[in-house]
């Protein structure tokens, strides 16, 4: 990874549908390097995949929360990351240190939807506590972050 994948990665990171062209034409590359350059990103992990950003409060869904979560013991770990996974309000879970065990982001369409949630999380037997938090706005969300020192 060098600074000029770091280009290509910020090029893709502001619109992942920018071609190898508009690339080639921003970094001052041929097309030919920035395609084999993404196709090297792609096969070594780095870049995982490409999706697109959604405002969700254009699509129904207004109300944010972050749900922190603790097990009763550690082997509940397994059940409770197959119900966060195949809950679709849930976007984001992190396991954790700490007080709490996990931190969910969840993103609904209103209370009543925060409440479905709510109870299924806290109708796990494996779970013991939970303190949800009312996102008033978010000030920043970014998908990735680059390193500093090749940026």
């Amino acid at each position: 990874m060098d600074k000029i994948d770091m280009k290509i990665l910020r090029s893709l990171k502001k619109n992942a549908r920018l071609t190898a062209s508009a690339i080639s034409e921003e970094i001052n590359l041929s097309v030919s390097a920035v395609i084999e350059r993404i196709k090297k990103l792609e096969t070594t992990g780095v870049i995982k995949g490409y999706t697109v950003d959604i405002d969700h409060t254009k699509m129904g869904n207004s109300m944010v929360a972050l749900m922190e979560v603790s097990l009763k013991h550690p082997d509940y770990y397994d059940g409770f990351v197959n119900i966060v996974s195949n809950n679709p309000n849930i976007s984001t879970c992190y396991y954790q240190t700490g007080r709490y065990d996990f931190v969910l982001h969840i993103v609904t369409d209103s209370s009543d939807g925060l409440e479905r949630v709510y109870k299924e999380i806290k109708g796990y037997e494996g779970v013991s506590t939970t303190e949800t938090h009312m996102v008033l706005k978010t000030i920043k969300q970014d998908s990735c972050v680059l390193p500093e020192e090749l940026v």
